[in-house]
C-alpha cells in the first residue's frame, strides 16, 4: 500500500469547498480525504510523489483571488496538547481566547475554526 501524505493548504478564501479542493488535488493522485476550515484546509494524499508533486505544482496558485499555500503539513510540537472548546460566542476572536489560555501555558496555536462554534487551542508547558 502507497504511503499516505499530509498535506496543508493555507490562506483559503472562506468560499472555497471540500469539493474544489479535491478537484484540485485528484488531478495528482488518489485523494483519502480533505476537510476545509476557516481560512485552510488539510489533504491526505497516497503516494509520496504524487503528493510531491502536486505541492509543486498548486503551491502559490490562485483560487478564489488568495494564492495558496501548499506544503507538507508539519507535526505538532512533543509536550503539546490540543483543546476543542465549543458554544464559543462569535464576539470572541483568537487573540482574546490566546489571552485567555496563557494562564495555564504556552499557547503555541490558536484558531477559531467556525465563529460561534469550536476553538483550537495547542498548549504547551
Amino acid at each position: 500500500m502507497k504511503e499516505t501524505l499530509k498535506i496543508f493548504i493555507g490562506n483559503v478564501d472562506d468560499r472555497t469547498t471540500e469539493e474544489e479542493i479535491t478537484d484540485l488535488f485528484q488531478k495528482f493522485g488518489p485523494v483519502v480525504s480533505c476537510a476545509v476550515m476557516k481560512q485552510y484546509a488539510f489533504v491526505h494524499m497516497r503516494g509520496a510523489e504524487r503528493a510531491k508533486k502536486a505541492i509543486d505544482e498548486l503551491n502559490g496558485r490562485e483560487l478564489h483571488g488568495k494564492r495558496m499555500v501548499v506544503e507538507l503539513s508539519k507535526p505538532r510540537p512533543q509536550n503539546t496538547w490540543k483543546i476543542f472548546v465549543g458554544n464559543v460566542s462569535t464576539a470572541c476572536d483568537a487573540s482574546e481566547l490566546r489571552t485567555m489560555f496563557e494562564a495555564y501555558g504556552s499557547v503555541v496555536e490558536c484558531d477559531v475554526v467556525k465563529a460561534g462554534l469550536l476553538l483550537t487551542a495547542v498548549i504547551q508547558n
